[in-house]
């Protein structure tokens, strides 16, 4: 067959911003592997945040607010094991578990839309 004079296009290059947006999402999803190991909720996007904060400032954002979010929780995590020997701990502890994945998911879908996202409850350690 013979080869027409078909002009090759270059490769597409990765729009900026869905690359910001696609690292903002990872920050919240990373949370994820505190289901797997112990502080991941912590450690995951954290790594994702120093390694992608001065590319993006999206991601200098939304890391910044799913580290506060997950700090908080932990703190809410430990009050509510404390308050197990009230019985009301495992309630809550049920509660905050269904809360935080709920959470995740909203922020992860929100930011991959280029919306903006607070997370409830949280309180502002890095501002």
């Amino acid at each position: 067959m013979p080869e027409e004079n078909v002009q090759k296009m270059p490769p597409k290059q990765p729009d900026p911003d869905s690359q910001a947006r696609t690292m903002a999402m990872l920050c919240h999803l990373s949370a994820l592997s505190g289901y797997l190991v112990p502080l991941g909720n912590i450690i995951g996007p954290l790594v994702v945040w120093l390694i992608n904060k001065d590319r993006f400032p999206l991601v200098e954002a939304e890391g910044k607010k799913a580290l506060n979010f997950h700090i908080s929780m932990i703190i809410y995590t430990l009050v509510s094991i404390v308050l197990c020997f009230l019985l009301i701990g495992f309630v809550l502890l049920a509660a905050i578990g269904i809360f935080v994945l709920i959470m995740i998911i909203v922020a992860s879908v929100k930011t991959s839309n280029g919306e903006e996202f607070n997370y409830p409850l949280a309180i502002k350690f890095l501002k």
